[in-house]
């Protein structure tokens, strides 16, 4: 992804570090994959049932996470509040379904890589909340 290309070439002043604020986009994006596409795999499972929990969690990380990333690309009229709100919110969701997906990891390849994504964005939503308090 270009995403810290982008950044670079944004005309008036971003009040965050750039680099971190790139990589946590990134990282959000990976998510939200990752979630779409394992709730799709555990659609596939003979066990779906089993999986109604995960596969909501998955599509509400999913949808949260590219929201977030959105609200990050946009700095014009940047209100840090909304911000922090919204990376509140998508660590929350991060965890929830990283710790769903871990539950299903020993059966389910896609809930393994999928937990750890969501690992992965937990920290780097945390890492950019730290950066703005």
């Amino acid at each position: 992804m270009k995403t810290a290309e982008m950044m670079n070439t944004y005309p008036a002043e971003i009040t965050l570090d750039r680099d971190l604020l790139a990589r946590t986009i990134d990282a959000l994006a990976a998510c939200a994959q990752a979630c779409t596409a394992c709730a799709d795999a555990c659609l596939s499972e003979e066990s779906v049932a089993e999986l109604r929990k995960c596969i909501r969690t998955n599509l509400d990380c999913g949808d949260i996470c590219a929201t977030t990333a959105r609200v990050l690309s946009r700095h014009t009229g940047y209100d840090a509040d909304l911000t922090r709100a919204q990376l509140q919110a998508c660590a929350q969701a991060c965890k929830s379904c990283g710790d769903e997906c871990e539950q299903h990891a020993d059966h389910h390849e896609h809930c393994r890589v999928c937990a750890e994504a969501c690992r992965a964005c937990e920290q780097a939503c945390n890492e950019l909340l730290a950066a703005i308090a």
